[in-house]
């Protein structure tokens, strides 16, 4: 018990931590919000997940991907064709000259369903597609790269690439994927309305709740003996090669790991906002969700967290507020942030933070530490050492 404990919470410490995030959204924000902004939160949530995959892959493994949107994007059109193929039964589509199919598809002249789209009929395989078809391609990606020893900025290069090239991929092939607009106007889940801000509402939570899993998944693999071996392969991996282990195996499966969780977040995005296009593909957004690592802390799932919803929260406001120079104050935060605090928000509260609360008294309760001020050195009275007489000889 005491051991499934420290694995999954990361002991007191870690459990009270995950404890005030999972408050954080799933009591105050919800208490807070109205239903608008609660689904823009949510909406905010889904990028966390490739935020808490990047600290296993980047911040833990040292395999900065550029192009997780790739996997965000491959999960998000997983669950989107479903959707579509539900809202397009030939009822609702009997106005098109080929009803029954989806109406960027009739749009193309395309009068049958192509066979891609056929097992999408059904729920379980899109579900299994969503986890299944981002793994796959990230075990290709890591298998072609990492048996080759490709690491460090080239690997960078080559995600960004892939992106790029599935970004061009997807809006060439309209007549199969919606072209630069995507897949729209999703309506229902297997019957279910999730348009209704009730629905938008429990979507949250389901949200919400998955991405707590992932976060503690994520702390199980860095609390075991993986956990150990990814961070020394991040500082001496010719050491951990030559000890006899197969860097390539651990890079390949901390990479495929990342890719399911964007994957989920891709899934939740389309459910929750109601559409998937290339835009969440290409390399700008796969480079928005590192700074979201890096702003949280890319050694912290949880600082990935609050980094994205920071930055998220950041760019919505600025954008409303001054529409002109949003571009140039989210950019001027992020310069601050690499400068001054390299190691993100989970840095700068490790340094300060503690402190900080522990001067308010506020240190014992959260921390389990006495605060600053309550430490009181009582000095104790020395007492005198034994003595015994020595017996000389006359």
């Amino acid at each position: 018990m005491k051991n499934a404990y420290e694995s999954l919470l990361g002991g007191k410490q870690g459990a009270i931590g995950l404890l005030v995030l999972a408050t954080l959204i799933l009591v105050v924000f919800p208490l807070l919000l109205d239903t608008f902004r609660l689904n823009m939160v949510g909406k905010y949530l889904t990028y966390a997940f490739v935020a808490v995959g990047l600290v296993l892959c980047w911040g833990y493994g040292g395999i900065l991907s550029l192009g997780q949107g790739i996997f965000f994007g491959v999960g998000g059109y997983c669950m989107a064709m479903f959707l579509k193929l539900e809202a397009s039964d030939p009822e609702s589509t009997k106005i098109q000259s080929t009803p029954g199919i989806p109406d960027f598809m009739d749009w193309n002249q395309i009068t049958e369903l192509p066979l891609m789209w056929q097992p999408f009929h059904s729920f379980s395989f899109a579900l299994l597609a969503v986890i299944a078809v981002p793994t796959l391609l990230a075990l290709i990606i890591g298998v072609a790269m990492f048996k080759r020893r490709v690491g460090d900025v080239y690997f960078s290069i080559v995600t960004q690439a892939i992106a790029a090239i599935l970004t061009i991929l997807i809006i060439g092939q309209q007549g199969l994927t919606g072209g630069v607009n995507g897949i729209t106007d999703l309506k229902t889940l297997l019957g279910w309305d999730i348009r209704p801000d009730s629905s938008k509402i429990i979507l949250y939570f389901v949200n919400a709740f998955l991405l707590l899993g992932c976060v503690l998944l994520g702390r199980f693999i860095l609390t075991s003996k993986l956990g150990r071996l990814l961070m020394a392969m991040r500082d001496k991996e010719e050491r951990v090669r030559f000890s006899g282990y197969d860097v390539a195996s651990f890079k390949i499966f901390v990479f495929c790991v990342a890719a399911a969780f964007s994957a989920i977040g891709g899934a939740m995005f389309a459910l929750q906002v109601g559409f998937m296009s290339p835009s969440f593909v290409g390399i700008v957004p796969s480079i928005e969700m590192v700074i979201f690592a890096a702003v949280g802390g890319r050694m912290s799932l949880l600082g990935a967290v609050y980094g994205t919803l920071l930055v998220s929260f950041g760019k919505t406001y600025f954008s409303e507020s001054f529409p002109e120079l949003w571009l140039y104050l989210m950019g001027g935060l992020f310069i601050v942030v690499v400068m001054y605090f390299p190691n993100g928000i989970a840095g700068l509260w490790e340094s300060h933070g503690r402190k900080w609360l522990s001067r308010f008294a506020l240190g014992n309760k959260l921390f389990g530490v006495p605060p600053v001020k309550a430490r009181v050195l009582v000095a104790k009275p020395m007492e005198k050492p034994a003595t015994r007489e020595l017996e000389t000889t006359p």
